[in-house]
């Protein structure tokens, strides 16, 4: 059972064990490093907060109660901080929008389906920051309301609510968009 494995690797990682450390970084990092690249849309600042995570974690070990999953409160920690870092920039908001690395150059049709995975993901990232958090936990990375719902420290009705909310604006920026081109 994983929630019986986190907590015995939890303990032994609070008990100063490497090994249990690596098992817990390898297991959750890909995880939160995806969150946090789909809420932040920056690889390098995503690592950043993904490794902040995992300090935070480390830190907080011996002190952790299994009162939710393991997951679930690493993924709330991830979040809040990607919260954080996207108040910052708001705050520091400039008029010029950092370019993304364009990786996908090559034949016509990865040309388009680049272009439609940056619609959705300018679309996804436009919503507002609980939308974006609630469709990302669920729709890309798998989480099921209620783990999300944790996640978010809302009810499982108040993310149903963001997710229809977040899923309507999305459809309508799409179909927009289709029919403007």
């Amino acid at each position: 059972m994983a929630f019986t494995s986190d907590l015995d690797q939890i303990t032994r990682a609070a008990a100063g064990d490497a090994a249990a450390v690596r098992a817990i970084v390898n297991r959750y990092s890909p995880g939160v490093l995806s969150l946090a690249t789909r809420m932040l849309g920056d690889r390098a600042e995503a690592e950043d907060v993904t490794q902040e995570t995992f300090i935070r974690a480390w830190k907080a070990l011996a002190t952790w109660e299994p009162r939710a999953k393991f997951s679930t409160w690493l993924h709330r920690v991830a979040l809040n901080l990607c919260y954080d870092r996207l108040r910052k920039r708001r705050e520091v908001l400039s008029d010029e929008i950092p370019e993304r690395a364009d990786t996908a150059l090559g034949p016509q049709d990865a040309l388009d389906q680049a272009q439609r995975v940056n619609a959705v993901e300018a679309a996804i990232s436009a919503l507002p920051e609980r939308q974006s958090a609630a469709l990302t936990l669920c729709a890309l990375q798998g989480h099921s309301q209620t783990e999300a719902a944790e996640i978010m420290d809302v009810s499982v009705e108040a993310l149903e609510s963001l997710l229809a909310r977040a899923r309507r604006t999305l459809r309508g920026q799409l179909l927009d968009g289709r029919n403007a081109s």
